[in-house]
């Protein structure tokens, strides 16, 4: 297993980013092991408390006690100054069995050209900022970027979106609001055809109160993205907000329903104390995390890694 891989700043900044997390975990931790020298059935039972209570997800909670509790069972004395150690080596592997995370980088060669993503998530996690900073990191790889404006539905996303394709320097495609989604999709990807784009994101509408027509605009999306480039979109990335806990987990349930979504990024856990979503999300969905955001600098969009965000979170 490995842990500490990252750049020194890069780490400074998952550090820094999850500060809130770390510091509610520890706060947590150390009141449960007030007075004890080893772990027991009681401190297990607080400690389940403890990782239910920092959103990592009841069913996740269980696996992971039930790793220590094996570990407690095969080495027969696990001191309590050693938990976080434990709970660390514990969770990066169930993470790593369940395949839960995606490093590939910004760098690295895409598997096909133009290589086309799919951006869906509810109104409000970030997904218009998530958008611009992964164009971003793919701009500053040396790899051209197209945007479709695909969330026809609400003015200020097209706008918001505008925005960020001129602050990184990218075109973007865009019709009025109102327009049909699926065929500013079409557009954009005839304009990345025609143009060579090494990738192209496309945005589409988060609303989610009527999710037949969701799933439908979603799947015409899809259809139109195929007949234009077999095989579009490569890529279904789901946009979370961390902030909101459990929510996210209902979030996630509901976007797998109505579309296949092949990667997560879950944003904005630099305000929060519910870090700890990012564990049981990677857990439950068998879907890679791709992305986390912890702030709001361009580069506080980081590509996870399940060794270095658990390092991260428990260790000070």
């Amino acid at each position: 297993m490995r842990f500490g891989l990252f750049g020194s700043q890069k780490k400074e900044n998952l550090n820094r980013g999850l500060e809130k997390t770390k510091e509610n975990l520890f706060h947590k931790i150390s009141r449960i092991v007030v007075g004890k020298s080893r772990v027991d059935d009681e401190v297990l039972d607080n400690l389940e408390e403890v990782l239910v209570t920092s959103d990592v997800g009841v069913a996740t909670t269980l696996r992971i006690i039930e790793r220590i509790q094996q570990r407690v069972a095969r080495d027969k004395f696990l001191n309590t100054q050693e938990l976080n150690t434990i709970l660390k080596e514990e969770i990066a592997a169930l993470l790593e069995e369940n395949n839960s995370s995606s490093i590939d980088g910004f760098s690295t060669d895409l598997p096909q050209k133009p290589w086309i993503i799919m951006v869906v998530g509810v109104n409000g996690v970030g997904k218009t900022t998530t958008i611009g900073k992964i164009a971003y990191h793919y701009k500053k790889a040396g790899k051209s970027v197209l945007l479709g404006a695909a969330d026809t539905f609400r003015a200020a996303a097209i706008d918001q979106l505008g925005i960020w394709a001129r602050r990184v320097d990218v075109p973007v495609i865009k019709q009025q609001m109102g327009s049909d989604p699926a065929s500013v999709a079409f557009d954009t990807l005839g304009s990345a055809k025609a143009n060579n784009s090494d990738v192209v994101i496309i945005d589409t509408a988060g609303r989610l109160h009527n999710k037949a027509n969701l799933m439908n605009e979603l799947s015409k999306i899809k259809r139109v993205m195929e007949k234009v480039i077999p095989g579009a979109p490569h890529e279904v990335l789901l946009v979370l907000d961390g902030s909101t806990g459990q929510n996210a987990f209902e979030q996630a349930k509901q976007f797998t329903a109505v579309t296949q979504v092949t990667s997560l990024a879950i944003t904005k856990l630099d305000g929060t104390a519910k870090g700890g979503v990012v564990i049981g999300i990677s857990d439950q969905f068998k879907i890679p995390v791709k992305y986390v955001g912890i702030g709001e600098k361009m580069d506080d969009l980081q590509v996870f890694d399940k060794y270095e965000f658990v390092d991260s979170l428990f260790t000070r």
